[in-house]
Parts: structure tokens; C-alpha cells; sequence
């Protein structure tokens, strides 16, 4: 049974994240984690349902999305799921948007991605987006259409072991991004690769890029690198719900996860020749990643980029200062290359968008 004040706590960052305005008065109403009236799923779907009926398929996306928050876990969360992607689809075929849906199998299973922008006649650098453990692909989707703007080919997809990623999540999960890149080759310019990977992925990417060298830069938010795997002093700290979907996600009981993870630290020599531009947004109150990780990588990494919140993990209470960080180091890293007015009106929107809600 998952822990109802951790669920309603940490729900709050990806909530804020995908502007759901009313997630509050949601919470408020949830009593338990079983199933029906009142419950975790029951309520978030209700209020998803209520949104589709309106015609609001994203939004009726997004509460579908938090239903099934942090993992799936028994057939409500599953059922939510399903509702989610049917409405992202809803949305994306009557709004006629340039996102299209693609699947790559690998070794160990299937991968499904949106893309927008590859192509075979005007291949482009690519962007690959990723999410973290309690997140799905179509939380960040809709983003696509920004990262084609600035010239990228963009596609987006799940960690192993989340949404529809049927790949296990282990050692190998590194090796997934080097298996999207090389089923995407005739389509975009993979050897231009930048990863925006948040969290758990962004340690991924991190791990992809000290052996995979088409990957040009990473950006990352509240990734774990070392101290996260390896400092067993930290481990009561973390979050039950974060153990729980490691837990689901890895399918190693909790009493030997540790021991499982210990091995994909990241060392200060593998960070140290790294010969790539990193954008790193670190949280000082983060309860997941313990300070000694953004500590080693502004040691050891040397093209890093860092920007501190005095926040909690991924932020929350700073999203847009995250955005236009994200998106002005993404700008850096791609040097002259992004056309130089499409660059502008991005930075520009998120610019209305803080001072809008900021």
C-alpha cells in the first residue's frame, strides 16, 4: 500500500509541472489508496473523465497521468494508464498535432517513443527527452513542437520499466538509448545528439554518454550520479515511494536493491572524461539525491553548467527558472547552429510564462 502523505507530497512537483490548476482541490479530496470514491485513482481519474467529456483530451491526459502516479501496481493504476494514452491520442489526432507515434524493439522487449521532426530527406540533430521513474512520455510530449522550432529532430519516451518501455530496468538500461539512436539514424542526425533527461533517466544519459560518443550534451534535473547508490548513510532518507518504484522497476526485492545498485555509480574518473557540456539544476533540500552528487560533478565534469534552487527534489517552486535555464543551455550547447529568431520566441515564451504565473 502506497503511503498517501508521500504520495500527495511529492505529486505536487509534476502536477505543477504540466500546470494542473486544480490539483489542490483533487487532493483534498482523496482519503485512501484502495479503489472507488475517494480514493487515489478514483479521484484523479473522476476528474479526468469530467475533462474529456468537456473536450479537454490533454488536460483529461494529464489527470489520467497522476492516477496512475507513481508506478502501476494492480489493474486501477493500469486502467488509468490506458485512459491516458487514449486521450493524449484524442488530443494529438483532432488538434491535427506533428507528433507521431514510433515503436523500436530491442533486446529485451519494446520501446515506444512520440517523435516529431525525423526524416529521411531533412535529417536533423536529434533531441531525446526523457522522464523520470514516476513518469510517462506523455507528461512531456507536447514539447516536441518547441525542440522542432529550434531545429531538432525531438522524440520522447519512457524509462525502462514505465508507461508502455516493456525493457527491464537494470545494469544494461544504459544501452536503450544507444538503441534508439541506432534505429533513428537514416531519419535524424544522430551523431548531434542531445539528451534532456530528468532524474533517474538523466543518470542514464550520463551513463550513455561516457561510452556512446554521438551524444553531444546532456541536461539533466536531480539526477542521481554516485553518493545516491553508494552512501548507505543516505538511505534512510529516501522517500518510501522513491524504494517502492525502484523496487517495481528493477523486480529486486528491497532487502538486496542497494547491492543490485551499487554497481551503477558513476566514478569521478568515468565523470572526468566526459568531454561534452552538461546542464545540471541541483535542489539544496532534495530529499532523494544527496548533496555529494552535484558536489562530485562540479569537481569532475569539465563543461558543467550548474543552477541551484534552494528547493526540493526536481524543484518544484522553481519550474520556469528551470525551463529557461534548460532552454538557454540547450541553446549553448547547440552554438550557432539554432537559427537564431526561433531561439528568441522560445526564450521569449517562457519569458510571458513566468511572468504570467511566476
Amino acid at each position: 500500500m502506497n503511503d498517501l502523505r508521500e504520495l500527495k507530497q511529492y505529486v505536487g512537483a509534476h502536477a505543477r509541472g504540466q500546470r494542473i490548476q486544480n490539483y489542490a482541490a483533487v487532493l483534498e479530496r482523496i482519503r485512501h489508496d484502495e479503489d472507488g470514491p475517494g480514493s487515489w485513482v478514483g479521484e484523479w481519474a473522476a476528474e479526468g473523465e469530467r475533462l474529456g467529456r468537456a473536450g479537454q483530451h490533454l488536460e483529461a491526459c494529464r489527470h489520467f497521468i497522476m492516477a496512475r502516479f507513481p508506478f502501476v501496481d494492480g489493474p486501477a493504476r493500469l486502467a488509468a494508464l490506458d485512459l491516458g494514452l487514449a486521450s493524449f491520442e484524442r488530443w494529438r489526432r483532432e488538434t491535427g498535432q506533428d507528433i507521431h507515434r514510433l515503436e523500436v524493439d530491442l533486446k529485451g522487449g519494446r520501446v515506444v517513443c512520440w517523435q516529431s521532426g525525423l526524416s529521411s530527406t531533412d535529417r536533423r540533430p536529434l533531441l531525446l527527452l526523457m522522464g523520470g521513474n514516476v513518469s510517462v512520455k506523455e507528461q512531456w510530449a507536447p514539447a516536441l513542437r518547441i525542440f522542432r522550432r529550434l531545429g531538432f529532430a525531438a522524440m520522447v519516451t519512457d524509462m525502462p520499466s514505465c508507461g508502455e518501455n516493456s525493457l527491464p530496468y537494470d545494469a544494461d538500461s544504459p544501452g536503450m538509448i544507444s538503441g534508439l539512436l541506432d534505429a533513428v539514424e537514416d531519419r535524424a542526425r544522430v551523431r548531434e545528439t542531445y539528451a534532456l533527461a530528468m532524474s533517474f533517466s538523466g543518470h542514464l544519459a550520463l551513463r550513455c554518454a561516457s561510452a556512446d560518443p554521438r551524444i553531444r550534451g546532456v541536461l539533466t534535473v536531480g539526477a542521481p550520479v554516485n553518493g545516491f547508490f553508494t552512501d548507505a548513510g543516505w538511505r534512510p532518507r529516501i522517500p518510501r515511494v522513491t524504494i517502492d518504484t525502484l523496487v517495481h522497476m528493477t523486480g529486486v526485492e528491497e532487502q538486496r536493491l542497494f547491492t543490485e545498485l551499487r554497481g551503477w555509480a558513476l566514478t569521478g574518473e568515468e565523470l572526468a572524461a566526459l568531454d561534452i557540456p552538461v546542464a545540471y539544476v541541483a535542489s539544496r533540500r532534495d530529499e532523494i539525491i544527496p548533496p555529494e552528487d552535484p558536489g562530485l560533478l562540479l569537481r569532475k565534469v569539465r563543461r558543467l553548467r550548474m543552477l541551484e534552487h534552494d528547493d526540493v527534489h526536481g524543484a518544484p517552486d522553481h519550474v520556469v527558472e528551470t525551463q529557461l535555464f534548460t532552454a538557454r543551455s540547450l541553446l549553448a550547447m547547440r552554438g550557432g547552429a539554432v537559427p537564431q529568431r526561433a531561439a528568441l520566441a522560445v526564450l521569449a515564451q517562457l519569458a510571458r510564462i513566468r511572468g504570467r504565473f511566476g
